[in-house]
């Protein structure tokens, strides 16, 4: 079973619209992917109280990363991948017998060099720069597209 964990700096209000997507999202990633040894999937997030800046940021997200884990970073230097390719990573994890993915969302400033450089892959969702509460909400939604395209289910049209 490959757990994914999304870890991002910054905190998303209860009552924020992006939290019911995101909720969403991850409760139908759980049940499609159960039966292909995916899931479940949480939020952590982390903060900066004391303004350390991307460093500080990359020791907190850092604590969110089980040993083993399969790192994904969200960065907009990172390779632009189809859904089927964001997948295929997925299955491939799990098939190596991985036990969790973790996904890591920066702060303003974004991921620590190092931190990136540290990741499996390195994943970009565009030339344009997102909004981080959007980019969780993409990345829940990618998540539950890529559990519908490993069983193989019509969600996904390409």
């Amino acid at each position: 079973m490959l757990r994914v964990r999304i870890a991002a700096v910054g905190r998303l209000a209860a009552r924020a619209p992006e939290r019911a997507l995101i909720d969403d999202y991850l409760a139908r990633f759980a049940q499609t992917g159960r039966a292909l040894g995916l899931g479940p999937a949480e939020v952590v997030e982390v903060e900066d109280r004391r303004g350390g800046g991307r460093l500080a940021e990359a020791a907190l997200l850092g604590r969110a990363v089980p040993e083993g884990a399969a790192v994904i970073a969200l960065d907009e230097r990172g390779r632009l991948l189809s859904s089927p390719d964001f997948a295929a990573a997925l299955g491939r994890w799990r098939d190596d017998g991985r036990s969790d993915a973790v996904a890591l969302i920066g702060g303003a400033d974004g991921l620590d060099p190092a931190l990136r450089d540290r990741a499996d892959l390195v994943v970009s969702f565009g030339a344009m720069v997102w909004p981080h509460m959007l980019a969780r909400v993409m990345l829940a939604e990618q998540l539950y597209r890529a559990a519908t395209i490993l069983a193989g289910s019509p969600y996904h049209r390409a």
